[in-house]
């Protein structure tokens, strides 16, 4: 069964030790709802598997807030398995095309990894929209934003590497 409304990934973050969202995770799902009310029909996808060490999925918590915020539970489906963010490219783009899904995929994410998610999703073949990152930096202090910055620039290219060489094993294994 082929569902038209529009998929938006929104991609996690780690979780704090006690299982509750960072403000990272809590601004993520509040520019996705945001975005997602003024879309019309949509299908929220949160990804991320367990955040130690309490063990919760970043997906189900991010699942959690938007029924709070009175997303109906069939527009939210969970990707709760992937560790990291390559992985949930790789296993969302799986989940979307098990239900039938070919149309473009909303990403949504933090500022500054947000061009990272983008450019994987274009790799696994999806036309991206772009969800406006929240409006206030994920991190507060100016050294920590250069830090995520800086380890998004090392993982940008190296993801992308790794992406090429996973299409690359199924496309020669005929999947």
């Amino acid at each position: 069964m082929v569902d038209h409304a529009l998929p938006v990934v929104i991609f996690g973050a780690k979780l704090k030790p006690d299982g509750t969202p960072t403000r990272t995770l809590r601004l993520r799902v509040a520019a996705a709802h945001a975005f997602g009310t003024r879309q019309g029909r949509v299908m929220y996808v949160p990804t991320g598997g367990p955040s130690p060490p309490s063990g919760r999925r970043e997906a189900a918590v991010m699942a959690d807030m938007l029924h709070a915020a009175g997303v109906p539970p069939d527009s939210v489906v969970v990707e709760d398995t992937a560790p990291d963010t390559l992985a949930s490219v790789i296993r969302c783009s799986a989940l979307l095309r098990r239900r039938g899904h070919a149309g473009p995929v909303a990403v949504a994410s933090s500022a500054y990894h947000l061009p990272r998610c983008l450019l994987l999703m274009r790799m696994m073949g999806w036309r991206v929209v772009r969800v406006p990152p929240p409006p206030v930096p994920a991190a507060r202090g100016v050294g920590r934003r250069w830090f995520w910055r800086l380890r998004e620039g090392a993982a940008l290219p190296w993801d992308a590497l790794l992406l090429a060489g996973y299409r690359l094993r199924a496309w020669r294994d005929g999947d």
